[in-house]
């Protein structure tokens, strides 16, 4: 077992100081592989602008196979990709997010989605009911197909490509369903946009991991320092990738500093998919 190059080590310090603040040295103990693998995931970047290059139908293929390796809940395997290859599909779908243009640009365009209809016609087949009819039934599908996505962007960015997850297909999600023939106890999770990268992403500064790791209890009882550490970040933030976009102008007044906190507070009061209770329901999800 041979032990971490200093290359990866230096490289795994810098991206750990950029994304939490604190540089994290990987231990003597890890093996070489793993810690490619590690700096590779803390190395991580979303990506908006492709090159031309197509990505072969063959590692499309073993990529989804990769994906779909992911651990599932019970081996219920519920959750589903489909990869939107026509193009005026693709464009459809892009025109209900007309504030991401990447969508229509991206050499391969994925669907991620929950599948809770697969589970139900085995048991009919088998002669069994269905007797799961509750919130939790959904959070499994749903939460399979995130993991899968997940995974998928892992072994993409291990063969060379660049991606970025779209939530906003959840935006209208009854004309995606029927763009892409969704049925009854299928539903959109996510989409993914996939394609050879045109440009190095950034690495984005996360929260620190004294806000959002602990130990046997939540801060253990006392968030008495959140604030202050959420300002702390919002200043560490900005010295990295300040935000020049402030959201919402026409409701909220130019903030003379404006930071993540402040950006995060904005967007989460406007009402955002208010409906999609209602669209899983009509799924036939009774939500219970």
């Amino acid at each position: 077992m041979t032990q971490p190059t200093a290359g990866d080590a230096e490289r795994i310090e810098k991206a750990t100081q950029t994304r939490f603040g604190e540089a994290i040295s990987p231990p003597s103990s890890l093996p070489a592989d793993g810690a490619g693998e590690l700096r590779r995931m803390l190395e991580h970047s979303s990506h908006r602008k492709w090159t031309p290059q197509p990505v072969e139908p063959a590692l499309l293929k073993l990529l989804l196979a990769a994906a779909l390796s992911a651990p599932s809940k019970s081996d219920l395997q519920q959750a589903d990709i489909i990869h939107v290859a026509d193009r005026s599909k693709i464009k459809a779908i892009a025109d209900t997010i007309p504030d991401m243009p990447w969508i229509n640009n991206a050499p391969v365009f994925l669907m991620f989605c929950g599948n809770n209809r697969r589970i139900r016609q085995i048991g009919e087949w088998r002669g069994k009911p269905f007797v799961n009819e509750h919130l939790d039934h959904f959070m499994n599908a749903a939460v399979d197909a995130g993991i899968v996505m997940t995974q998928f962007i892992r072994a993409a960015e291990a063969a060379g490509l660049g991606t970025v997850p779209i939530s906003a297909v959840r935006n209208f999600p009854r004309e995606t369903s029927d763009v892409i023939g969704l049925p009854d106890g299928v539903f959109p999770v996510a989409g993914l946009c996939v394609g050879y990268p045109l440009e190095r992403g950034h690495i984005t500064a996360r929260l620190d991991l004294n806000i959002t790791t602990h130990t046997d209890k939540y801060y253990a009882g006392d968030e008495s320092t959140l604030k202050e550490k959420i300002d702390a970040y919002d200043q560490r933030r900005h010295k990295l990738f300040a935000l020049t976009k402030q959201r919402y102008r026409n409701k909220y007044p130019d903030s003379p500093f404006y930071g993540w906190s402040e950006d995060k507070a904005r967007h989460y009061a406007m009402p955002e998919r208010a409906d999609f209770g209602a669209f899983i329901r009509e799924k036939k999800f009774s939500l219970k």
